[in-house]
């Protein structure tokens, strides 16, 4: 028997269904996949946070002054601050917008007004 996976939904917008010839169905959870160019751009932004953060890192260790470090704390804050609005930005256009049904499109809308509570506080 062929256990090769067959994708039941489009990849663009939906984490892949695969179902095993013979009935045995491997669900996974409904979720936005990123353009290469989507994901090319938040691992660049996500790159520089790193560097930032290794840097501060570096700071500490050399006992530079806390005024500088905390300078490049506030520089780190902004640079994901900015991330998460690119990411929701990009979660309201694709995975709100575009849900499959207005039911859905309302639960994936639930669950950013639930993150975006946490995200305020």
């Amino acid at each position: 028997m062929d256990n090769t996976p067959i994708p039941l939904v489009d990849k663009r917008y939906f984490s892949v269904f695969n179902a095993v010839r013979g009935g045995f169905v491997h669900h996974a959870k409904l979720m936005h996949i990123h353009t290469p160019e989507e994901k090319r751009a938040l691992q660049v932004r996500l790159r520089k946070i790193a560097g930032q953060v290794a840097a501060i890192e570096r700071m500490v260790e050399e006992d530079r002054d806390c005024p500088d470090v905390l300078t490049q704390v506030v520089s780190v804050r902004k640079a994901l601050k900015s991330f998460a609005e690119v990411v929701i930005h990009q979660h309201t256009h694709e995975c709100i917008a575009h849900a499959a049904d207005p039911k859905e499109g309302q639960r994936k809308l639930r669950e950013l007004l639930t993150v975006l509570e946490r995200y305020v506080e």
